[in-house]
């Protein structure tokens, strides 16, 4: 990893890049720019684009030695040869953001030989910046979080995505949990890593781009996120996907989610 000196230049750049990009997107969400699909059910927006080129020029532009892997950007490889990789969504929750919904973010980690040292989620709509660093602790706009200490599926919190909502009997499988369907997969794991909410489960596809800062900021804020198998989510892989998740404050919570997660 960088050295102290080195990490507090990275922290600098990563917060004036990440305050840039939310500003630059504020302005296409009140806008409200036009979309369209790159593949079927993929939201694509000018704001998806003008953000990662910001974020591109910014981050690349001062460390044109670190690799790169965007939503948003052609992968070559390139980042398997660099011992830093910067990893950006520059709008999780593109439909959301279409839709005019406050629930997107900016999500931007920097990963040091597969491991996130630096990570920032920015809901610009809402004003929320969360930001974690190894061994640093996760705070959001400068308070430290507090992650959440149910231990039980009894009671539970917990988010999904709409889609998931729609498509999954949630009800079914955890009766005893209350879900709250939500955008921006980042976003819900930052609200995870606040104690906003006990948990989350997913059963769908992400990548390394909507996880890795969010990785960062559940383990910095004390709580527990893998594969929904319970499996350790490998950053930086040839493939940069994971199927399913399972995040929660505590280790109890985490694994009982776990446990019904694999019995789908």
């Amino acid at each position: 990893m960088s050295d102290g000196s080195d990490l507090e230049a990275d922290r600098r750049l990563l917060r004036r890049a990440v305050t840039a990009a939310g500003a630059l997107a504020l302005e296409h969400f009140r806008a409200a720019s036009g979309h369209w699909y790159k593949a079927p059910g993929q939201v694509v927006t000018q704001a998806d684009l003008a953000v990662d080129g910001l974020l591109y020029g910014i981050l690349i532009g001062a460390r044109p030695e670190d690799g790169w892997l965007s939503e948003e950007r052609a992968d070559d490889g390139s980042r398997h040869r660099r011992r830093r990789v910067w990893m950006v969504d520059p709008i999780d929750g593109t439909r959301a953001f279409a839709d005019g919904e406050p629930e997107f973010a900016i999500s931007v980690a920097l990963v040091v030989e597969g491991r996130p040292v630096l990570g920032a989620v920015l809901n610009p709509a809402t004003g929320e910046h969360f930001e974690a660093e190894r061994d640093g602790g996760a705070r959001l706009n400068g308070e430290r979080l507090r992650i959440s200490e149910r231990r039980e599926l009894s009671g539970a919190r917990l988010l999904s995505s709409r889609t998931e909502m729609r498509r999954r009997d949630w009800s079914q499988l955890i009766p005893e949990a209350q879900f709250t369907p939500m955008g921006s997969l980042a976003y819900k794991l930052a609200l995870v890593a606040a104690g906003r909410f006990d948990g989350l489960v997913s059963l769908r596809t992400s990548h390394d781009w909507d996880l890795a800062a969010a990785v960062l900021l559940i383990s910095e804020a004390g709580g527990r996120i893998s594969g929904a198998d319970g499996a350790p989510l490998l950053l930086n892989r040839p493939a940069p996907q994971h199927a399913g998740l399972a995040a929660a404050g505590t280790t109890a919570l985490h694994r009982a989610l776990v446990t019904r997660l694999r019995s789908v």
